[in-house]
């Protein structure tokens, strides 16, 4: 309900937005970042800052984080001053993508402090953040889903994957894959076009009125691409992660990962050349150059 106090640690491109559209709900927010600044939107809104995630934990009573890698993840649940040496909260809603495994390892040791731990990755990037629209996928156990639903539904649409820690960020892993293969897919198919006469712009039209579409077809191209501005607004080594942890995590299960692997040698070329911070859709800038064309229109 309203009126809880809620903990937010890491309020960056995702995390902010969350955590205000949180504020919009009416509840109450102790925020923390390593950054300062980002918590300053919020903070001019009303809400107070933690000293530490373990300050957070003890001044509030559920704690949402939303963190670049895994490794943060674990240090600020687990860490010295992490989340789980605060002495309040006892749910800890996890909006990251870090795995599975970091997750079943998180909810262990949350556990052992009398915690339990929410997995929600969430998908749709920083519009869907803004607007609402985030696909949630959670995992935890039931009564936990019941007492968290009303927090999580002012993000998006949510999907309940199970009780188990560590199966929202299966699925959420799945997801990442299929959209950075949509892009580097996306990108030879148009790159192939334009170097055989075909306009960019016209070859997408037409690709988006056939069987071809897909997300970076539809979306991604559209803004990031054909304008020559490449700020879709998810980094290269954010995608990178993604795929390299989807990759990893399916060979361990005996899943082969033929055409991921790809994807993962792909966003490997395209974080070497253009660095971690560039955007993903750089992986079309790698193919222009290979093909030497440029996909505008």
């Amino acid at each position: 309900m309203a009126g809880e106090t809620l903990g937010v640690i890491g309020t960056g491109r995702m995390g902010g937005p969350m955590a205000g559209r949180l504020m919009d709900a009416g509840y109450s927010l102790v925020v923390y970042d390593t950054q300062a600044d980002a918590t300053q939107p919020l903070v001019k809104r009303g809400a107070l800052v933690g000293k530490s995630p373990a300050d957070v934990a003890s001044r509030a009573d559920i704690v949402l984080a939303s963190l670049p890698t895994p490794d943060i993840v674990k240090a600020v649940a687990l860490g010295q001053d992490g989340i789980s040496s605060g002495n309040r909260a006892k749910i800890v809603i996890d909006l990251s993508t870090s795995g599975p495994g970091a997750a079943k390892l998180v909810a262990e040791g949350l556990s052992a402090k009398g915690m339990t731990l929410v997995d929600a990755p969430v998908s749709g990037g920083i519009k869907g953040a803004v607007n609402g629209t985030l696909a949630v996928m959670v995992s935890c156990p039931q009564s936990t889903y019941e007492t968290v639903q009303p927090i999580l539904k002012n993000f998006g649409k949510l999907f309940y994957t199970g009780d188990k820690p560590g199966v929202a960020q299966t699925a959420k892993l799945a997801n990442n894959l299929m959209a950075a293969a949509a892009l580097v897919i996306t990108s030879e198919a148009v790159a192939m076009g334009v170097k055989g006469g075909v306009n960019a712009k016209v070859l997408i039209d037409i690709i988006n009125a056939s069987s071809g579409r897909n997300s970076a077809s539809e979306d991604k191209f559209p803004r990031a691409v054909l304008p020559g501005t490449f700020d879709f607004g998810f980094a290269t080594g954010l995608s990178y992660k993604d795929v390299r942890l989807c990759v990893d995590e399916a060979e361990a299960m005996g899943v082969p990962m033929v055409c991921g692997a790809v994807v993962r040698q792909m966003l490997a070329i395209t974080n070497a050349k253009y660095g971690a911070s560039s955007d993903f859709t750089s992986i079309a800038k790698v193919l222009e150059e290979w093909a030497g064309v440029e996909m505008r229109g």
